[in-house]
């Protein structure tokens, strides 16, 4: 696994607590890292990936959570749905427009978390999405934010063929940047990233 992902959900409950709320969880044809476990009251999942969202039907039935998990295959703006709070899981910078999207939210819930990467990370570098997350971190600043905490991880390879595997849909761009890694083992990759409440 390139990042500890438990120790990312770990990291997101003990900040907002899910507790007994229902969750529009944005981009969740993605890493999950938002289960029932938290103690969800209804956990409705938002995707426009068809493919990864029947991955995540097909875990929600194998863990017997039907009863706390609903999905929804479409664009977020799209949706009327409304619930306790919207949560964008490392998502909101990939959006057209994150400003639309932040407002769109408010919306739909009181409260809005968005768990993404930090405009600092030498990860976002890598994948070649600086330029994206500093506009959805604009956005963010400009809806106003809450309350913040910030947390450093390393996305870690066995070797450079791992690495072009994981960046091999972020373009050229990121292709070439990982270059300077070819040949390189046990590589270590800095990643600064963020959980807003909004």
């Amino acid at each position: 696994m390139a990042v500890d992902l438990q120790q990312l959900t770990a990291k997101l409950v003990r900040f907002y607590d899910f507790a007994g709320k229902t969750v529009l969880f944005v981009g969740a044809g993605g890493r999950q890292l938002l289960d029932p476990s938290a103690g969800t009251r209804k956990l409705i999942a938002i995707d426009q990936d068809g493919e990864s969202l029947q991955e995540l039907k097909a875990n929600i039935v194998a863990k017997g959570w039907q009863n706390f998990m609903e999905v929804v295959a479409a664009n977020f703006e799209d949706v009327s749905l409304s619930g306790d709070v919207v949560y964008f899981e490392f998502c909101l910078h990939e959006m057209n427009d994150p400003q639309n999207a932040l407002s769109h939210a408010h919306t739909l819930a009181s409260d809005i978390v968005v768990y993404d990467h930090s405009p600092t990370s030498e990860w976002i570098y890598y994948g070649a999405e600086e330029d994206k997350v500093a506009h959805s971190a604009a956005a963010m600043e400009r809806f106003g934010i809450r309350r913040r905490a910030a947390f450093h991880a390393e996305q870690r390879f066995q070797d450079y063929a791992e690495l072009l595997a994981r960046l091999a849909g972020q373009g050229e761009l990121a292709i070439q940047r990982a270059q300077r890694f070819a040949g390189a083992t046990n590589i270590a990759i800095p990643m600064d990233y963020e959980v807003v409440l909004l």
